[in-house]
């Protein structure tokens, strides 16, 4: 083995060994009685931002119109994030309130995203790493229910950070018209661990 073939495979090794104890790091974090009050009042910030009217609306028109046709997830993950579709999903009225959002956060939301009733897209921060979320907890269960949903500590493809994701359902008129997911940021959440 060449000394550049050595190099580049303790580079590998390195990188592996790093992912794995971040993951090991992800996995064994503690949710204590603190952490949970912080996303619980991250909750409640989440329920009002989808009683926004940009919210509201922007699901209803999407429920309207249905899903893109043609599209799925495995076309969802080949589409570039700077293709006019996607970029389309941040700048319209309801993804530039998610941005703005996420700005005021200061850092304790790492992602948004926001789905009509069939789990499709409506607006997001970042592009999603699937089209449609139906048929996965974070959509079906604020969408079926009514109620808020909480995931489990994991590194987030999207938004390249490791999260607590949590969604609430979007209401109009009493009824679920569609589901809002954001991600806690893990670093963030330390932070409150330790206050």
């Amino acid at each position: 083995m060449t000394q550049k073939a050595k190099f580049l495979t303790g580079l590998v090794l390195v990188g592996a060994l790093g992912l794995f104890a971040i993951e090991a790091a992800a996995a064994s974090f503690e949710i204590t009685p603190a952490i949970q009050a912080e996303l619980d009042k991250q909750k409640a910030v989440v329920a009002k931002w989808v009683a926004a009217p940009a919210i509201v609306s922007a699901v209803a028109e999407q429920n309207r119109k249905g899903p893109i046709a043609g599209m799925d997830n495995a076309k969802w993950k080949v589409t570039r994030r700077n293709d006019p579709m996607v970029t389309g999903f941040q700048s319209n009225a309801a993804g530039q309130f998610l941005k703005a959002k996420l700005a005021e956060s200061q850092g304790a939301i790492s992602e948004a995203f926001l789905n009509a009733a069939q789990g499709e897209k409506v607006a997001f921060f970042e592009k999603t790493t699937s089209y449609i979320h139906r048929g996965s907890a974070k959509f079906d269960v604020p969408f079926n229910t009514g109620k808020s949903w909480q995931g489990k500590p994991e590194f987030d493809e999207s938004s390249q950070t490791y999260a607590i994701q949590i969604s609430v359902p979007v209401l109009a008129e009493g009824k679920t018209i569609g589901a809002l997911v954001v991600g806690v940021n893990l670093s963030y959440l330390e932070k409150v661990a330790k206050k």
